[in-house]
């Protein structure tokens, strides 16, 4: 016995010592799985941004935070007082009602610091304020306080898909279906069964859940793969958004950790290889968004300190990954849930599925689905959607809402879903990506002829500006192109969405509109660089005024 103690703990030790390196293996290929920025290394980006302390510009730094010369400064202010001076005179009673709401509205203090870079905020929200009510739409239009009509690029964050008069009708005739119930909850409107007959054929999944927001959908379908698959991990990809909740948003804007989230590369197979060989992964998440600028945020003018902003869809390639993270998935035992809560029904009827060519095992909606009233919904597999075990009865994955299936919600469905098949709806599908296509090369083409720095990229009818030279001021173009009549969401340029509506004439207006106020900047300087510079350069300057900031010494 004695003799065989060594022996045994030389075993024990080669035992450990191979366990260990097996983890540290497997530790490293998920390391080298997330993306290289700081989108793909959550806590990295939590820690660096808590250390980012704020600062302001000064009145003569505002207007030349890029080093330009005196002349181009003195430009730039008398562009920007007659910007602030007709703000002033032609929004002034949307202003003045926004001033009067942001102090009890947290919702609207929040979207008004971030318009645009931090260190010009506090000027631009003193002197060039937005007003954030509309009293009226129409078509493609909105109309403010002060009578004001605008374009709207906004979209209704992408609720918005045929028109604001097609949702008015979805909210009247539902209402009018529903009102002898009236606001009956816990049971149901008889609407709902053609609401989940036509789901069913949609998302060509077997059940249908109901909710109150996209982010419930997710939460649900996470919840219900997590219960089915006994394991405890989410993938998502670097950059994408699923809604606020803590574990699909796991870096900035989340103060509790997500321990339970993995934040992966897209497009990779470093991250391919890691979904086939771990054992606690219980979903992938897919936002088709991410084709346009797979792991990168969401794109945003409050975040635009240069011009490195980018965005191209290749539709190809896309399509090539989501077909290999499908198998993958299949052959691990993974759920894969695309989330079509933003651009379901928008790249078409059947949404990403048709769009590309991959099914998934889930899928969630929302946005558009109500039918311009609050909603969330979760299709899959009938086996993924049970919410208990037969066998086991005390073992449940409970949900359930107060308002899940409102009857107006249901009843504004019906009337989506009834439309959805219309003769009208359809024309609009009609080569829908071809004419887009050809309107998103219209738009660059009147830039480029302009000699203009701005070009856009876009998947459909959701698009992004870009720049074409080094600026710390692009951020501004939003304020010049809402003076053009051009409305545009609290994220400005980063984001454009347009409805299917749009006929040839409401966009070559767009266009024009879009030229006029690119011109107008300008020739206000704020496309002056010095030679030689580039968008590292500009990002770094910000760096070190960041740095000295926080030492202490700016």
């Amino acid at each position: 016995m004695m003799a065989l103690a060594p022996a045994l703990a030389a075993t024990f030790a080669a035992g450990v010592a191979g366990l260990a390196a097996t983890k540290g293996r497997a530790r490293l290929r998920l390391s080298r799985a997330k993306h290289g920025s700081l989108t793909g290394h959550v806590r990295w980006g939590q820690r660096i941004a808590r250390q980012i302390a704020f600062y302001d510009y000064d009145d003569a730094r505002f207007f030349a935070a890029d080093d330009a010369p005196a002349d181009i400064a003195a430009k730039r202010r008398a562009g920007f007082e007659r910007l602030s001076a007709l703000y002033a005179t032609r929004f002034a009673k949307t202003v003045a009602a926004t001033k009067a709401l942001r102090e009890g509205l947290s919702d609207l203090q929040f979207t008004g610091r971030y318009r645009v870079p931090f260190q010009f905020s506090a000027k631009v929200r003193d002197t060039l304020a937005t007003g954030a009510f509309y009293q009226s739409s129409s078509g493609v239009t909105v109309t403010d306080l002060d009578g004001n009509v605008f374009y709207d690029l906004a979209g209704s964050y992408g609720v918005n898909l045929f028109g604001h008069d097609f949702y008015k009708d979805c909210i009247a005739q539902g209402a009018a279906r529903v009102a002898d119930l009236g606001p009956v909850l816990g049971t149901y409107h008889p609407v709902i069964a053609a609401n989940v007959d036509r789901l069913r054929a949609i998302s060509g999944m077997d059940e249908v859940s109901f909710h109150m927001s996209g982010t419930e959908a997710v939460m649900q379908a996470v919840r219900l793969a997590r219960y089915h698959t006994g394991r405890r991990r989410v993938v998502r990809f670097a950059g994408a958004y699923h809604g606020w909740w803590g574990d699909v948003q796991p870096g900035i804007g989340n103060p509790t950790p997500a321990d339970n989230t993995l934040t992966l590369s897209e497009m990779s197979d470093r991250t391919l290889h890691v979904l086939a060989t771990r054992k606690d992964i219980a979903c992938v998440l897919v936002n088709p968004l991410q084709a346009m600028h797979p792991n990168k945020g969401a794109p945003s003018d409050g975040t635009l300190v240069d011009s490195s902003r980018s965005a191209r869809l290749d539709r190809a390639a896309y399509r090539d990954w989501l077909v290999k993270l499908r198998d993958v998935c299949t052959q691990a035992g993974v759920v894969l849930i695309f989330d079509e809560v933003f651009m379901g029904f928008r790249l078409a009827k059947c949404g990403m599925a048709e769009a590309f060519g991959v099914r998934p095992d889930m899928v969630t909606y929302g946005k558009t689905l109500g039918g311009g009233l609050p909603i969330g919904v979760v299709c899959g597999r009938a086996e993924l959607m049970k919410r208990f075990r037969p066998e086991a009865p005390a073992d449940i994955c409970f949900a359930r809402g107060t308002f899940n299936a409102h009857p107006y919600v249901m009843g504004a469905m019906d009337v989506f879903l009834e439309r959805l098949d219309s003769p009208q709806v359809q024309a609009m599908y009609e080569d829908v990506d071809a004419r887009w296509d050809a309107r998103l090369a219209r738009f660059n083409e009147a830039m480029a002829e302009a000699d203009l720095p701005v070009r856009a990229a876009g998947m459909q009818t959701v698009w992004t500006i870009l720049y074409t030279v080094p600026s710390r001021y692009n951020w501004l173009l939003q304020y010049y192109a809402r003076a053009e009549g051009l409305a545009l969401s609290w994220v400005g340029t980063g984001r454009l969405i347009f409805s299917l509506n749009y006929d040839d004439a409401a966009f070559a207006e767009v266009v024009a509109r879009f030229v006029k106020a690119a011109q107008a900047m300008q020739q206000d300087g704020w496309w002056w660089t010095a030679p030689g510079t580039t968008n590292k350069m500009l990002r770094r300057q910000v760096l070190k005024e960041t740095l000295a900031r926080r030492l202490g010494r700016g």
